[in-house]
């Protein structure tokens, strides 16, 4: 049952980022039914690229695995994207997140709390936003690379 809400959440986000002017792909063998780690969602309108891993929940905290943002990341360097995490809380909107945005927990995982998401998240409109104004943020990045989730060398590729 909870696999059928994600996929229904992933295809809601692949509609709303459609109708934002994205031209956008969900990827369905994210999660496992490949080798290779996928982003769930992959955005871009000409101008920014986003590879996107999707999670919803109904108010509980959103948990990720440090390998689930690690390949993201991975995955985004390679392709030339930048990396989001996307959140949807029952009743709200998606909210994304630059992994070296979300809290670290002590094992190594990530988490994000529905209070943060209605707080500090991104919504679409800032994702555009973003796209029309162009290059990396650079305070996000030097975060990133402070938390370790970007090695330097990371970092000033995305600046290139």
């Amino acid at each position: 049952m909870a696999n059928r809400k994600g996929n229904r959440r992933e295809r809601e986000l692949v509609n709303r980022l459609d109708e934002a002017g994205f031209a956008v792909m969900r990827a369905p063998a994210s999660g496992g039914a490949t080798q290779r780690e996928l982003p769930d969602v992959l955005a871009g309108n000409g101008e920014a690229f986003y590879a996107i891993e999707a999670k919803s929940s109904s108010g509980k905290p959103i948990y990720l695995t440090g390998e689930e943002v690690e390949a993201l990341v991975y995955f985004s360097r390679n392709f030339g994207a930048r990396p989001k995490i996307g959140v949807r809380f029952d009743r709200e909107d998606w909210y994304f997140f630059h992994p070296g945005d979300v809290y670290r927990t002590d094992g190594g995982n990530y988490r994000v709390k529905k209070e943060v998401a209605l707080a500090e998240g991104e919504t679409i409109e800032d994702l555009l936003d973003r796209a029309e104004t162009g290059g990396a943020d650079v305070e996000r990045v030097l975060t990133a690379v402070e938390q370790g989730t970007l090695s330097a060398e990371e970092a000033a590729g995305m600046f290139d």
